[in-house]
């Protein structure tokens, strides 16, 4: 049975490149905190878990990209990941990317869709 999508933010809420939204996901039985930006018109969302090491990406509250506002970046070590797809672009990630979460964007708002594995 499929669970019901749950609403993150309006679409309002994020600007292209700009501030992040929080919010928590289910994972492996524990809460994990998660974020979602948007990126060329798109809305991305991943678990706020850096590669390298179980820190959360922001290095200011709600701030995931770096100067250039292409890259999602992690504060504690400057890993580098793509906002489309969460792969590591450079730094100490070892070629592992962020955990992308499923989300769509309708009627003015943003959902998070649960799954078995995540919710």
């Amino acid at each position: 049975m499929a669970m019901a999508a749950r609403l993150i933010c309006l679409s309002g809420d994020l600007l292209d490149g700009g501030p992040g939204v929080r919010f928590t996901v289910r994972r492996y039985g524990t809460e994990e905190p998660a974020f979602a930006v948007r990126f060329q018109g798109r809305v991305f969302a991943y678990c706020n878990r850096c590669a390298h090491v179980p820190v959360e990406l922001d290095w200011q509250p709600k701030e995931f990209f770096d100067h250039s506002k292409l890259y999602l970046i992690c504060a504690t070590h400057g890993a580098l990941y793509s906002p489309e797809d969460g792969r590591c672009l450079g730094g100490r990630c070892n070629g592992r990317g962020l955990t992308p979460l499923p989300v769509e964007e309708r009627d003015g708002a943003i959902y998070f869709t649960p799954s078995e594995q995540i919710s």
